[in-house]
C-alpha cells in the first residue's frame, strides 16, 4: 500500500487536511505549533467506478479497491536536520513513507499563528526543501563512510552503490533534492555487476 506523509511547517493545516482526506477527527487541530507530536495514520480507499464493471466481467467473489495510507507528521522548522524543534523525530517518520504531500500556508489570518511570524509560501517551501536535502545529504555521507570497508574487499555491489552515491552527493550539496536529478545520471555503470546485484540495487532505490 502506498503511504503518503503530510508535511510542512507547524500550524499550517496539515492535521486539518488529514482529517478532511480521511473523513475523521483523528488528528487534533489547534492554533499552536507542534499540536501534533506522534504521527496520525489513516487509510483511504481510492474510488474507481471501473472496478465494479471489471468485477462483474470476471465474476470475482470479492472487490478490493486500491488504498492509500495518509500519515500526519509533526511540523518541521528551520534547523530540523540539526535537531531543532521535533526535527529528528519528524525526519525519522518521513523516511517511512513512500511519498510526501507538502502543505504550505498561503492565507492571511491574524488569529492563526505562523511560526515565522509572516506569510511567505515560497520561503516556507524553501525551508522544508532545504531541511529534507540536508537530511538526505547527511544520510548519504554516513552511508558512503560505511561502504569504505566493503570497497576495500572488492565488493561489486558496494562499488555500484558508491557510484550512484557519488552522483547524488554533489546534487544534494548544491541544495537540490534527489527527485530533480535525471534518472539517466543515477543509473550505475553496467560494468562488472551481476543481474542479482542489479536487482538488489533497484530494491535499495538505485539504478
Amino acid at each position: 500500500m502506498l503511504s503518503a506523509g503530510i508535511v510542512g511547517l507547524p500550524n499550517v493545516g496539515k492535521s486539518t487536511l488529514f482529517n478532511a482526506v480521511t473523513r475523521t477527527r483523528k488528528a487534533a487541530a489547534a492554533n499552536y505549533p507542534f499540536c501534533t507530536i506522534d504521527p496520525n495514520q489513516g487509510i483511504v480507499t481510492v474510488p474507481d467506478p471501473r472496478l465494479e464493471v471489471l468485477s462483474k466481467l470476471s465474476h470475482s467473489k470479492k472487490l478490493v479497491p486500491a488504498a492509500i495510507e495518509f500519515v500526519d507528521i509533526a511540523g518541521l522548522v528551520k534547523g530540523a536536520s540539526q535537531g531543532e524543534g521535533l526535527g529528528n523525530q519528524f525526519l525519522s517518520h518521513i523516511r517511512e513513507v513512500n511519498a510526501i504531500v507538502q502543505v504550505v500556508r498561503c492565507f492571511e489570518n491574524e488569529d492563526i499563528h505562523h511560526v515565522s511570524g509572516s506569510i511567505d509560501p515560497i520561503r516556507d517551501i524553501e525551508v522544508i526543501t532545504t531541511e529534507l536535502v540536508l537530511c538526505d545529504l547527511a544520510t548519504l555521507q554516513k552511508r558512503a563512510e560505511r561502504l569504505t570497508k566493503s570497497l576495500r574487499s572488492g565488493d561489486k555491489l558496494a562499488k555500484a552503490e558508491m557510484t550512484v552515491i557519488e552522483k547524488i552527493l554533489p546534487h544534494l550539496d548544491s541544495g537540490k533534492p534527489v527527485i530533480t536529478l535525471s534518472e539517466m545520471k543515477l543509473t550505475a555503470e553496467p560494468w562488472a555487476i551481476e543481474e542479482e546485484d542489479r536487482e538488489r540495487l533497484r530494491k535499495a532505490g538505485f539504478g
